[in-house]
Order: structure tokens, then sequence, then C-alpha cells
């Protein structure tokens, strides 16, 4: 089964080219301008196995929402796409994250369904040019164009790096377990029989 995706996501405020492999090494090639959001998306590939060459352009001199969310959106486009008919997977993935002082964890569920449960706070306003409150922002894109069911929850924490950095692995860490194929390569594992 190939599991390779890619996708050219052009808009009057972003320009994306990306190609994901879900059956990758976790290497990545991540060129976005916002270097917060290049470290976040090349632990998301690492910790996944999910390997993505992203290049992006965007405007950025206006803020980093568009292209955030742009590449949620793209990402998350790409993800249901190269899972396909998603016979054999394992649907379910469950990640906690001790990142030093901060815990976090995800918990997501590949079920054809978009949804998103995010609780995390955070004191800055943005670290380089990432703004803290694109994180949910890049989670809701992601969750609702790759149809999962997403729960993301910094459950205490003092450091914002440490908050976000979890919850990017954590998120790499509970998509490898849910894309990865189970016991039963033959079966679709919904017993309404489709996702």
């Amino acid at each position: 089964m190939n599991r390779i995706s890619k996708i050219e996501r052009i808009t009057n405020e972003t320009s994306i080219k990306l190609k994901i492999n879900l059956d990758g090494e976790g290497n990545s090639s991540i060129d976005t301008g916002v270097g917060f959001f290049d470290h976040m998306l090349t632990l998301l590939s690492f910790h996944s196995g999910i390997d993505i060459d992203l290049d992006v352009r965007g405007d950025i001199e206006v803020c980093d929402h568009h292209l955030v969310e742009d590449v949620g959106i793209a990402l998350g486009k790409c993800v249901n796409e190269a899972l396909g008919n998603k016979i054999g997977i394992k649907r379910y993935g469950t990640f906690y994250i001790p990142m030093d002082e901060a815990l976090v964890t995800v918990s997501l569920d590949i079920s054809g369904r978009g949804f998103l449960h995010f609780e995390g706070e955070f004191k800055r306003e943005s670290i380089g040019n990432f703004s803290t409150e694109m994180v949910k922002e890049f989670f809701r894109a992601f969750a609702f164009n790759a149809g999962i069911t997403l729960h993301g929850r910094v459950l205490y924490g003092e450091n914002d790096h440490h908050k976000i950095e979890g919850l990017f692995k954590a998120l790499g860490r509970a998509l490898k377990e849910a894309i990865s194929i189970g016991d039963r390569a033959d079966l679709l594992p919904s017993s309404k029989g489709m996702i």
C-alpha cells in the first residue's frame, strides 16, 4: 500500500507545496518562513514517522495566522488522502509527553468526523514570529481537514515553549499509533463498516 499524498494549495494569502509519506522515516524538509513553526513541524514529522516535504510562502508581513492555518488545512487534507480506505489502521492513538516541567496529552480517533477539544493557556503572545494562539488554530485546521477527532490538553506547565513543543510531539506520537497497521491488515476498524 502506497500511503503518499501531495497538494499544491494557492490562495491570495499563501502558496503551499506539500508532500507526505505516512510510511516514511520521519524525515522532513520544511520552510514556512516562521522559524518556531518550522521547528514544531519538524518535531511532528520525526515523532510521527511521517516524511514531510513542505514549502510555504505566505503574507507573514500581515501576521502568521493565514500561513499557520493554511498549513494545517493542507496537512490535514494530505493525511486524509494518504490514509485511503483506512483498512488495517489502528485508528486510535493517545500519548503523554513530559517536557521538563510541563505535561501534555493528545488523544485522537481517525473517525472521519473532524472535531477538536483543546485545553491550553499560554502566557506569551508569541515565540519568535509564531503567535501562541495559532497552536489551537493549527490543531483545529488539521483535525477538521483530516477527519480526525482530536483532543489536546496541557495538563500543567510554566514554559510556553515546552507546552507547545510537547503538544506537537504528542500529536506526532498519537498519529504514529493511529495510522499504523494493526494485526488485522484486512479489517476496517469500525463496527459500522465505514469511517
